[in-house]
């Protein structure tokens, strides 16, 4: 079963306090997703350390249960 992007969201904002995600369905069938985050975390990373804390706090779900994440990062401003 596909991930809602309520659960990928929560996920995210759990493991990284403070973080803002914003979701967007890219195929329109809740198993291909975009995901936008901005997080106080990824300050001073790397974009692949910062995919790298995104990933891990989908606790290895990507593959499986999270078919597809295009992954945007960002520090806020």
């Amino acid at each position: 079963m596909p991930m809602s992007a309520n659960e990928i969201t929560s996920l995210i904002e759990e493991a990284l306090p403070g973080a803002k995600v914003e979701m967007t369905d890219l195929a329109g069938d809740n198993d291909h997703w975009a995901a936008k985050v901005i997080a106080p975390q990824f300050a001073g990373k790397n974009r692949v350390q910062q995919h790298k804390l995104v990933y891990e706090a989908l606790g290895g779900r990507m593959g499986g249960t999270l078919h597809a994440l295009q992954l945007t990062t960002a520090v806020p401003t």
